[in-house]
């Protein structure tokens, strides 16, 4: 019986006219990452958030989905670079943006808002049915963020579908992600998408998955801080290990904004 090195070397030379790139390893590549400004959520990532891809940050409410994304976007403003917030349920504090170290001259801020209550019933006076009101908000935030990628110029936008219900970001068509993966990469901007669960599928090359963690409180009636645990429960290109059996985890911590304040 001939040996697994004999079969190996007779398939390769079976099919090396016919398709010159079978078993041939693929070539090593540095791939560009982005300090997210916290320790341990750059250390679980191996330097930080992919450049020119798309991450998703998935997690319920208050797991720290917006404050890594916060410190994210003060890392990129405060060298100048411009950054976008696509907001979808026009959510987002400028005076938090501000108090976690982001420069609001270098943000441009998207806000989706509802159809008025006139154009409501003008739709359903012409269709005979309302418009879905919650689609209409996640249109507008798409078609946003596909403007922004387009056009370039962006070193990282954020979509924020965190309040949008799991069925809604469901409906968002595999080609869409696809197309934003293409323009992230021809642009080289970090598109960093939060949701309550991952939407991108395949087009993501990284998510974490956020949980609330605990109060820090050292009186036990001022909050000083909060402490959050992330997991990353998928890295394309990433080494492949059978020693890892679950995926990689961490923990970390922020102080509270007011705490800050006092404290300087």
């Amino acid at each position: 019986m001939p040996s697994s090195a004999a079969l190996r070397k007779q398939i390769e030379t079976e099919f090396q006219h016919r398709y010159p790139s079978v078993l041939t390893p693929t070539t090593r590549t540095i791939r560009e990452v982005a300090s997210t400004g916290i320790a341990e959520i750059d250390e679980l990532l191996n330097g930080g958030l992919p450049v020119g891809a798309i991450s998703e940050i998935t997690g319920p409410i208050s797991s720290g989905r917006t404050s890594i994304s916060l410190t994210f976007l003060a890392q990129h403003t405060r060298s100048g670079s411009v950054c976008a917030w696509i907001d979808a349920s026009d959510t987002l504090d400028p005076e938090s943006a501000a108090a976690n170290g982001i420069c609001l001259e270098k943000l441009l801020w998207v806000r989706c808002c509802d159809i008025s209550a006139q154009n409501q019933s003008n739709s359903k006076r012409k269709t005979g049915y309302t418009k879905f009101l919650p689609w209409v908000r996640l249109d507008q935030a798409i078609r946003a963020t596909d403007l922004l990628l387009q056009a370039g110029g962006f070193a990282a936008i954020v979509l924020d579908l965190g309040n949008e219900k799991i069925e809604h970001g469901r409906r968002i068509p595999l080609a869409t992600w696809f197309r934003f993966r293409q323009a992230a990469d021809r642009t080289r901007c970090c598109l960093i998408v939060l949701g309550k669960s991952a939407y991108a599928l395949s087009s993501a090359r990284v998510v974490l998955e956020c949980q609330p963690g605990s109060v820090i409180s050292s009186t036990g009636t001022v909050v000083q801080g909060f402490s959050y645990s992330v997991r990353r429960r998928r890295e394309r290109f990433s080494a492949i290990t059978t020693i890892e059996r679950k995926p990689p985890a961490s923990t970390w911590s922020t102080h509270a904004n007011w705490n800050a304040e006092r404290r300087a």
